[in-house]
């Protein structure tokens, strides 16, 4: 012990155990403090009964000898922050030759386990800036999964630990399935296990007990979970062909063969399913249905999500059955029953399909919009989005059009609800730009369209005059709140929650000024008595057509009563439009080919659920 420790410990002014540490504690030596963290013993000063530290950003701090004794760890010359500060150039040399050496050095610095932010904490900004750190980080985390020497957690708020004996990463990977006691943790497991494959030095003795556990859960969840038995298959065949030694222990349980038992499922498993498993389960549909795989893709194509339908005309396409699927989409244009999704689709991919971007195709998605407007009113959707904001596409659809299908088209787009005011001028403009001699309609039209009233059906002017009151006493007040609280979180520029709740204010503003105009305008009314005589509205109309001979009942109502599943229609559509004024017996051109009225006869009258408002006043905005 030094000599003048000794004399302070004989003097009482130091507690023997306190002068053994300070001994160690010479100048040069590293030490750690819990508040001020790492630091260097600069000097001593016994006469005042002191010790200098260098701490990081606060040189030459004296400390009382006592309470340097008790509070200062002391770091040896191995220590990380020791060799960082005795010679940064090494160590980041080091850390780029050697990842896993640094990393176990640090871990060995504390204690063997520490989070990702305390390695990064010691690392940043000495050895790295904040975006190399990043990736070293995950070059580091891969190196040392091949080592075996770390236990690495899934979470990054977890430590890494060294092993006491080193574990392959095989092993480990394996070990991970077998814990996972959930077929979604199953999955994820399996595929690490896919990611690292190469590890695996005897697949057959490592995987194949793997192989029988996948073929089990996927059996035991295909009644309740078939989406799960889907990708279980997946994943085991795609272990299969990385280990051809590996072997079914179900025979029978093969991806195209599950196909085929839960083909009337597919619909609604499908879009449970990744992007890249969904598209191996549509590539083998024509393996595995055969001759019936076609009408079942068009029936997919025709009920399923967006990601489905991009997805399945490339099966058609593979299979040489182009022309097929262009038919599908000919029809389902012409009679207005394509999806939204589908339309949207074609509208993105409209170089590929030339022949079906006509006027017909602007009627079929204002067709599919009104189906959207009376299931989800207010709600602006994808197609409604991609037709305003894709000013090029009703140029591309008037391309080869004649100039009475385009005024048809002004028409229809003049009396639809869909749309306000400017953003219906904007699409009638795009059409002027075709057909620059129609524009007058847009002129001459405007006055004639802000007087004209709407004939609505009593009950569904209740339900908007209902749909108003909940926006003006409750969704707009709730909103306003909403970014009052918002705007008390600060910082508006990256205020997440403001700026949500000043686009849903926007939404409902611009909702209830549709509804004021809409309500205005609006004149209720039973259909009691219409004139028969003719197709007015009220009046149930059956037509023939002239080449197919098939017959279809038409319905036709208020300008909020369109239900196409019912055949029920706003006397707004095109096909109402062309109808109204006709008497039995004359032919009347459709979107869909020439028809014979055959009958006119009177729809079911519309009680209203209260007194109603007399019919010669203007019904209330509230």
């Amino acid at each position: 012990m030094d000599s003048e420790l000794e004399k302070l410990v004989e003097a009482g002014k130091l507690t023997s155990k306190a002068a053994e540490k300070l001994d160690r504690l010479k100048p040069g030596t590293f030490c750690l403090h819990k508040s001020w963290g790492f630091g260097r013993v600069a000097a001593w000063n016994l006469l005042l009964n002191q010790i200098l530290i260098d701490f990081t950003g606060k040189k030459g701090h004296a400390m009382q000898l006592e309470y340097a004794a008790e509070n200062l760890a002391i770091i040896p010359s191995e220590h990380f922050l020791a060799l960082k500060a005795n010679d940064l150039a090494a160590i980041k040399k080091l850390a780029k030759d050697d990842p896993v050496a640094v990393v176990r050095n640090v871990l060995d610095s504390l204690d063997g386990r520490a989070t990702a932010q305390q390695i990064s904490d010691w690392m940043v900004p000495d050895v790295f800036t904040e975006a190399e750190w990043k990736k070293w980080w995950d070059s580091a985390r891969r190196q040392m999964k091949t080592s075996g020497a770390f236990s690495i957690p899934v979470k990054k708020t977890e430590p890494v630990q060294l092993r006491a004996e080193g574990v392959s990463q095989a092993d480990e990977l394996v070990a991970a399935f077998n814990t996972a006691r959930q077929p979604k943790q199953q999955i994820a497991a399996l595929e690490q296990i896919l990611k690292f494959h190469e590890h695996f030095k005897e697949p057959e003795k490592e995987l194949q007990p793997v192989i029988a556990t996948i073929e089990n859960v996927a059996t035991r969840n295909q009644k309740l979970h078939p989406e799960l038995t889907f990708e279980l298959v997946v994943l085991r065949d795609d272990l299969f062909e990385c280990f051809t030694q590996l072997k079914t222990t179900h025979i029978g349980l093969t991806l195209t063969r599950l196909i085929v038992h839960e083909e009337k499922r597919l619909v609604s498993i499908l879009p449970k399913l990744s992007a890249a498993k969904e598209k191996r389960v549509l590539q083998l549909l024509p393996v595995a249905l055969g001759d019936r795989w076609s009408p079942r893709a068009l029936q997919l194509m025709q009920t399923a999500h967006g990601r489905m339908v991009a997805q399945i005309p490339h099966v058609f396409r593979d299979a040489g059955q182009h022309a097929e699927l262009e038919k599908m989409l000919e029809r389902s244009v012409r009679e207005h029953s394509a999806t939204s999704e589908m339309l949207v689709w074609l509208c993105m991919e409209r170089k590929d399909w030339p022949d079906l971007i006509n006027p017909e195709l602007l009627t079929a998605i204002l067709s599919a919009l009104e189906r959207e407007q009376h299931s989800a009113p207010g709600r602006a959707s994808k197609l409604q989005r991609w037709l305003v904001d894709d000013r090029q596409l009703i140029a591309d659809i008037f391309a080869n059009a004649d100039v009475g299908l385009a005024r048809d088209a002004m028409r229809r787009l003049q009396l639809s609800p869909l749309f306000d005011e400017l953003t219906k001028r904007s699409l009638l403009a795009r059409v002027v730009k075709v057909f620059p001699d129609l524009e007058s309609m847009i002129a001459g039209a405007q006055p004639q369209e802000k007087a004209a009233p709407l004939i609505v059906s009593w009950s569904s002017l209740e339900r908007r005059k209902a749909e108003f009151e909940e926006l003006v006493k409750k969704k707009i007040p709730e909103n306003t709140k909403e970014i009052q609280i918002a705007r008390s979180y600060g910082d508006l520029s990256e205020n997440f929650e403001y700026k949500a709740a000043k686009q849903m204010q926007a939404v409902l503003v611009r909702r209830r000024s549709e509804l004021e105009r809409d309500l205005g305008k609006a004149r209720g009314t039973s259909f009691e008595n219409p004139d028969t005589s003719r197709v007015s509205i009220g009046t149930v109309v059956t037509v023939r057509d002239k080449n197919s001979k098939n017959s279809e009942t038409y319905t036709i109502l208020g300008a909020w009563d369109g239900d196409p599943d019912r055949h029920i229609i706003s006397y707004q559509t095109a096909i109402a439009q062309a109808l109204l004024g006709k008497n039995s017996g004359e032919n009347a051109t459709l979107p869909n080919g020439e028809v014979e009225i055959v009958s006119i006869e009177s729809a079911p009258v519309d009680k209203p659920a209260a007194e109603p408002v007399s019919e010669t006043e203007p019904a209330s905005v509230g």
